[in-house]
């Protein structure tokens, strides 16, 4: 793509394996506002280490051998701000496409599974406000997948390490075992038919699942948890940028 010459910490060196089939096309959500974190521009277009904070985790996608291509959800009145502003300072070796955005993620995610080919295996899922995902843990997530026919999904996830309170109104009325409980991240890694299936039943149910595991699982689909880096963060408000930005710096001068 033309434009501004691509900066060079997006072009780092691939993940590589001869050995890995490119079966898994990346579905990046990008189409979100933002309201709390409280740019007028929208989170994924704020400035993280010299580019926009969603080029990260499109070159992270773009870096993995599994992924055959990438499709970026996003409003329709932004798709050009996309190209112009994101693609085009990106040097890439897979192909992107564009695909609107819903009213909810739910739906942005459905519109982005539309624009999957069909051949396609696996579908990876990705939120474009975890810009510090890295190249090895969505092969790994994908691997997980792959290696197991009995599996329809896996996530990446962290082990919780806070103790949990069920609370009703302020007042604690259990501490659960937190060794249970992991928290979700992204991406979600699925067979393609079987999430397609999924996102197609809650919107013909009119069901408003959590993330898309909660789709599949709800279809009976068994999905697996693959532990990754806590400091796979999702940009939410102002001050987890400047974490965001201290763990990337730390990254690129290694």
């Amino acid at each position: 793509m033309g434009g501004e010459a691509p900066c060079a910490a997006a072009c780092a060196q691939r993940v590589g394996s001869e050995e890995r089939p490119a079966d898994t096309h990346a579905v990046i959500v990008a189409g979100g506002t933002g309201e709390r974190f409280g740019d007028p521009r929208g989170k994924q277009f704020v400035e993280l280490c010299g580019l926009p904070l969603m080029c990260w985790s499109i070159v992270a996608f773009d870096r993995a051998p599994s992924v055959a291509g990438i499709v970026v959800v996003c409003s329709p009145d932004r798709a050009a701000e996309v190209e112009k502003d994101v693609l085009s300072r990106l040097s890439l070796q897979k192909p992107v496409t564009l695909a609107p955005s819903g009213a909810t993620r739910q739906a942005s995610v459905l519109s982005g599974l539309g624009a999957v080919p069909r051949a396609r295996e696996f579908v990876a899922v990705h939120d474009a406000a975890r810009p510090l995902v890295e190249t090895e843990m969505i092969e790994r997530a994908i691997e997980a997948v792959r290696r197991d026919p009995a599996l329809a999904g896996a996530i990446l996830a962290t082990r919780s390490i806070d103790t949990l309170k069920l609370v009703e109104g302020t007042t604690i009325v259990a501490t659960p075992d937190r060794s249970f409980y992991w928290a979700a991240q992204t991406p979600q890694v699925f067979r393609r038919r079987v999430l397609l299936a999924a996102h197609k039943a809650a919107a013909r149910d009119e069901y408003q699942g959590t993330d898309d595991s909660s789709l599949v699982e709800r279809m009976g689909g068994r999905v697996c948890c693959v532990e990754c880096p806590r400091d796979n963060i999702k940009i939410t408000v102002p001050e987890d940028l400047a974490i965001a930005e201290a763990t990337l710096e730390r990254r690129l001068l290694t």
